[in-house]
């Protein structure tokens, strides 16, 4: 694995290339309908991972509660176009300013908590979150959910079918790490993760702790919110079933197996997590068991994940000691 890591930082660049030509030109290679429906679910559990990823792997705030945000985004979504017939796009900014402003409520207060406790309120939020979902049966229609949610429609033209969809999870994604990488490599991001390693020295040297990780964890909610209003329209349907505790769970795991604090671990994470369970569905019952052993493999002999910061740093200062720089550290 380290050889394999040491490869790509060395050729980024190419490889960056070679990755986009095959996502761009995927629909037209394989046109198998289910196998376009699991590139799109990669896509939205990528932008999951990588949002949890800043609040979690980059603040260091433990977040048990995402699959909240993520509803959120998904019913604010489906409300809009349903009961008000507002278009995607606007549907998708009212998703991304409500779940912003429900991070900022719950950021306010619970922030105040480090570890566990934190962890518990915001596990306490999400649990709150679906049982809303579930009880507010006049707007939500409890357990039934939201069904005939439009598609996406473009200067008059209606988005649908999957290569569609395929497209446009593809750019929100590619959205979303492109941003994560300027803000990582801006000075908040550097603030956050001074934040993360240590509070006392991050205030010894004028940094506010509870400014940045508030930052961190309004940014986190809003691209929740965001590809949860996309998952709405996907799928054209929504209920609570799709936002429990499990879903969180899911979510934090990607983001530990790919690695703490790494983008190109996120991305390797929430794809692994959502391909490797397809893959192992003909094993039928045995599937789960199998896949949670490989789990248990996995964190028992690469703790650190995939894509883990320490041998990555490790990997970039063998590559810079032959004299090149290759960047900065994803």
């Amino acid at each position: 694995m380290d050889k394999v890591q040491q490869f790509i930082l060395k050729n980024k660049k190419i490889v960056s290339l070679l990755g986009a030509v095959i996502l761009l030109v995927l629909p037209f290679i394989v046109t198998n309908s289910y196998f376009l429906h699991i590139c799109i679910t990669v896509c939205i559990y990528i932008t999951l991972a990588l949002s949890l990823n800043l609040v979690t792997g980059y603040a260091g705030q433990l977040v048990l509660g995402h699959a909240a945000f993520y509803g959120i985004g998904a019913y604010t979504g489906a409300m809009l176009m349903l009961f008000f017939h507002v278009n995607f796009f606007i549907a998708l900014v009212g998703s991304a300013l409500v779940t912003g402003i429900f991070g900022l409520l719950l950021g306010i207060p619970a922030l105040r908590l480090r570890g566990d406790y934190l962890a518990i309120v915001t596990l306490g939020f999400g649990e709150i979150v679906r049982l809303v979902f579930v009880n507010w049966k006049d707007v939500t229609r409890g357990p039934a959910g939201l069904p005939g949610i439009p598609a996406p429609e473009i200067l008059g033209f209606t988005l649908s079918g999957r290569t569609a969809f395929y497209y446009m999870a593809l750019i929100l994604t590619v959205f979303t790490i492109f941003f994560m990488v300027k803000l990582i490599n801006s000075g908040v991001g550097m603030a956050m993760q001074t934040v993360k390693n240590d509070e006392i020295a991050a205030e010894a040297i004028g940094i506010q702790p509870r400014k940045y990780k508030l930052l961190a964890f309004v940014i986190s909610s809003v691209f929740a919110g965001i590809i949860g209003c996309f998952y709405a329209s996907y799928l054209s349907y929504v209920s609570p079933t799709a936002f429990v505790y499990n879903t969180s769970m899911t979510i934090l795991t990607m983001v530990v197996l790919g690695g703490l604090g790494s983008i190109v671990g996120s991305i390797l994470g929430a794809t692994i997590l959502t391909i490797l369970p397809e893959m192992l569905r003909f094993l039928s019952d045995y599937r789960m068991l199998i896949f949670g052993a490989l789990m248990v493999f996995m964190m028992i002999y690469k703790p650190e994940g995939f894509w883990g910061a320490s041998k990555r740093r490790k990997n970039i200062y063998k590559i810079n000691a032959g004299g090149t720089d290759h960047g900065s550290d994803t």
